[in-house]
Formats: C-alpha cells, structure tokens, sequence
C-alpha cells in the first residue's frame, strides 16, 4: 500500500474495501442482465445496446431517479439489507409503467459512512432481484465513503432509471375518457413513503416509542417485520395490463397519497370519485392512524393507505384487467370512476364513503 493510500484509509476511506464490494455484487449485478446490456461492471460507463429500438417506429426515452427516503433508517436498525433493493427499484420503474414504458436498465448510488462490502453486495443483491423482477438490467453504479458526513453505519439509496413506449402507445391525460373505471392494485404495505410520519408516531419518543422488535397482534408480526416490508414492484402486471386490455392511464401511488397522484395524470375536463368503501386498508395504516391521532386526510395525502397503482381502464375491459392482474399476482378492484367534470371539479378526485370497520 502506498502512503497516499494510508492517508486515504486515515481519512476514513478504504479502496480496498470497496474493491472488495464490488467483487461481492458482481454475482447479483450478473443475475440483472438483459440481452442489449454491453460489457459487465466496473467501466465508468454502463453500455446499452440502442440498436433494440430500431423496432419502435417512434421510441420514446422516459427516465426517472428517486431513492428510498428514510427507510433506510429501518434496515439499518434491523441490521437487514437485502429488501431496500425492492423499494429503489419499485419507486424507480414503476414511475417509468404508469405511461407505458418498459424499463431498460438501471444504475444505482450507494453513498456511505463507511463501506462494509458484504452490506453493500447486501444492498445491491435487493436491487438486482427486483430488476430481474421488473424485467430490467442493472447496468451500472456508485458506492461513495462519505466518512464525517454519514455515520459508520450509515446509508443512503437513490439510482436512475430509462425505460422505452412507443409514440402511440403512450399513455396518459390525452386518453382517459368519462366512463373510464379506476382499478385499485393492492400495495404490500407501507411501500416507501410517509416514513418520516411512521417513524415519528411509531418509534420517537414524543410518539409512541416503540421498539422495532416489539410484537404487534393487529400486525401478526414484529413492528421492524412489518416497517422493512419490500414495495411491490408492479411493473411487468402493469405493461401485461397496457399490452392486453383498454387502459387509458396509470398511476403510481407515492409521496402524496391517492388523490394527489391520481390528479396528475387527469385531463381537465374529467373528474373521478373513488368510494373507500370498496377496500380494506392493511393494519399498519390503522394502527398509525390511531396511534398517533392522525386525522384521515392527513393519513391520506402522506401513506398511500393500501392502493399503490391504480389504472384508468374502459369500463368494457375492466373485469379482463382484474383477472388479468390477478394471474400476476397483484389482487386489484373496482374501486371508482371517471365522470363528465364540472365547473368546479374538474381535474380533481374526490374520496368517498368510508373504509369497512373503520
């Protein structure tokens, strides 16, 4: 080792740490391949193969970035990180499907206190799993020792990703039509938003000041179990849903709520009202709802309250798409509809009636 090495390693970085972690994950990065991927890690590029898009008659490129917000917090408490991967790829791809596009590739940024080889390779193990799940490579990325301005243990988790739709098959505002039904695709559970309300009500001690260990009837599980719960990653049901039936939009249930992510994909001249009473949220929405005296709008515009995508679909393929959800794994529901707007609503959605036994 050289001295400029050792000055490095006294400044709290070590080179040989992170050489060894990205030998660590090369297994997991190989696993998320797709056939246009050029080369293997460790460039200073990935490399993606255009040429697939001489098919497309009008490719468009669509691209997102998103992290993983203050989840990280609970795996790294828990000691448990090969499920974070699924929330960076959930948040990332599904963002690309609600216009249609089909993820491509994706490259992730791990920055840190300290490099721990086997908790990055942990990291990026998740990540790879859920892009051989969404149907996309994992085509490159970074892992940063920001000794000083993040503590040994910890981390954070953010990447990129692109994605392709053809010209005509996008979808979005332009399609949606008065008569269309809302589909409700059912989340895993808390996904990866609205932490820092969980946290604060949950575990802070100016809430309730629970322990991540703590068993929870209302749960069937451990408080940490049920907080790391990996974000569905609805990407592949979603494109099968756009390929296979009339659906006119979609959209991804994030930071914000139902309403407020359903809003951005409406045209002005439509409005769409939703009844609560078509499904029962997961416990982990009541339990922070009661715990903490959260009023229901409040919950609403921050938790995504049990729905993680929802679909605008014609109301003649509206039982196909349930089905068709259903072969994939993901349960879903009618849970509204699209009407005429008027003077004053257009634009918007409305949430009605109430969830059952709350």
């Amino acid at each position: 080792m050289t001295s400029s090495d050792n000055a490095y390693a006294a400044a709290g970085v070590s080179i040989e740490a992170g050489d060894r972690a990205v030998e660590l994950m090369k297994e997991w990065v190989e696993k998320a391949r797709r056939p246009e991927m050029v080369g293997g890690i460790g460039g200073f590029a990935g490399l993606f193969d255009a040429s697939a898009l001489k098919a497309f008659d009008r490719p468009l490129l669509a691209t997102s970035a998103d992290g993983v917000g203050t989840k990280v917090a609970i795996a790294q408490a828990l000691d448990k990180h090969d499920t974070i991967g699924y929330d960076l790829v959930g948040m990332l791809v599904d963002d690309l499907v609600v216009c249609g596009a089909e993820p491509l590739f994706l490259t992730d940024y791990i920055a840190t206190g300290r490099v721990v080889p086997e908790r990055i390779a942990a990291i990026v193990q998740g990540i790879a799993e859920a892009c051989v799940e969404a149907g996309c490579a994992l085509i490159g990325g970074e892992t940063a020792e920001h000794p000083g301005l993040l503590g040994p243990e910890e981390y954070d988790v953010a990447g990129s990703t692109t994605g392709v739709v053809e010209a005509d098959r996008l979808l979005g505002p332009a399609r949606v039509r008065p008569g269309d039904v809302v589909l409700a695709m059912e989340a895993s559970g808390l996904h990866s938003n609205g932490f820092s309300l969980v946290r604060h009500v949950l575990l802070s001690e100016a809430g309730a000041g629970w322990s991540l260990d703590r068993e929870i009837a209302e749960l069937g599980r451990t408080l940490g179990e049920e907080l790391l719960t990996p974000t569905r990653v609805y990407a592949k049901a979603c494109l099968a849903l756009a390929d296979q039936t009339e659906t006119h939009a979609m959209s991804h249930v994030t930071g914000g709520g139902l309403a407020a992510n359903l809003e951005r994909v409406l045209p002005a001249e439509v409005a769409v009202t939703i009844d609560r009473n078509t499904w029962t949220p997961q416990p982990i929405f009541d339990l922070v709802r009661q715990v903490g005296s959260v009023p229901q709008p409040d919950l609403e515009q921050t938790l995504n309250c049990g729905v993680g995508m929802v679909a605008l679909v014609a109301p003649t393929d509206a039982d196909a798409a349930v089905d068709l959800l259903a072969d994939r794994g993901v349960a879903s529901w009618i849970a509204g509809e699209v009407t005429q707007a008027t003077a004053t609503n257009g634009g918007r959605v409305s949430l009605v009636g109430q969830h059952p036994s709350w």
